[in-house]
């Protein structure tokens, strides 16, 4: 079991080390949003964190997201959805999350905004964008944003905010770096066609471990779970 002062020492951590990546890109620490992963991890891990002030948190399942969200009803806690999306399980994430970061298609957009609608919510929507072209991972292409971003302004109940990336694993943080910096290029380039800077504002990247390398390279939401609740499988 996860002690609580261990979780909530690792938060004030990755916080602080957010903060010092924030400084050193001359950027203003409070424009980063910390989501924490608690993907595999009990309740407890996220009660932990969320007295330590963490509000956001991300999941990969929806089944595992909708049975956490259930047992901390009590908590003002905001949920993600970090993990792929089907198309058939579009109607229950909008139901279970208040942010999904891995729309990649115009029609999953829709079906997200058509669900959302039908149940009176309004939902965060970001672009997972696949710039490594790599066949494990989902994502969508570049050519096919301008598609997804003329949905978005169709849609009624579900606002699209921005990009996330998945860039390729390395063992070395920096590898990622000119992933990022290719993300935030995109972001410029679809604002040069006209696409709304409110759709634009967020930047989905970093993980536990090349996050600082995220922030300094522009990121708004850092994904980070194993350095505020350890490696997953270890008691």
């Amino acid at each position: 079991m996860l002690e609580p002062s261990a979780v909530r020492a690792r938060l004030a951590n990755v916080r602080e080390r957010i903060a010092r990546a924030a400084d050193r890109a001359g950027r203003d620490p409070s424009q980063v949003r910390l989501i924490a992963i608690s993907k595999t991890f009990g309740v407890d891990a996220i009660r932990a964190a969320a007295q330590a002030g963490q509000v956001d948190f991300g999941e990969n399942k929806l089944q595992e997201a909708q049975q956490k969200r259930h047992d901390t009803a009590d908590l003002p806690l905001r949920w993600h959805l970090v993990g792929h999306l089907q198309s058939n399980k579009a109607r229950k994430a909008a139901a279970e999350f208040d942010v999904i970061h891995s729309i990649d298609s115009a029609s999953l957009l829709q079906k997200v905004d058509d669900a959302a609608a039908g149940m009176g919510r309004r939902i965060q929507l970001l672009v997972q964008v696949d710039l490594a072209g790599e066949p494990t991972k989902h994502g969508a292409r570049e050519d096919n944003l301008a598609s997804i971003f003329e949905a978005a302004r169709q849609a009624t109940r579900a606002s699209v905010t921005g990009l996330m990336l998945l860039p390729p694993a390395a063992g070395n943080p920096e590898d990622a770096r000119g992933w990022f910096r290719k993300l935030r290029e995109v972001r410029d380039t679809l604002a040069g066609t006209g696409v709304s800077a409110s759709m634009l504002t967020e930047l989905s990247m970093g993980m536990s471990h090349d996050y600082e390398i995220a922030v300094e390279e522009g990121s708004t939401l850092v994904r980070v779970g194993t350095a505020i609740f350890g490696r997953r499988g270890q008691p």
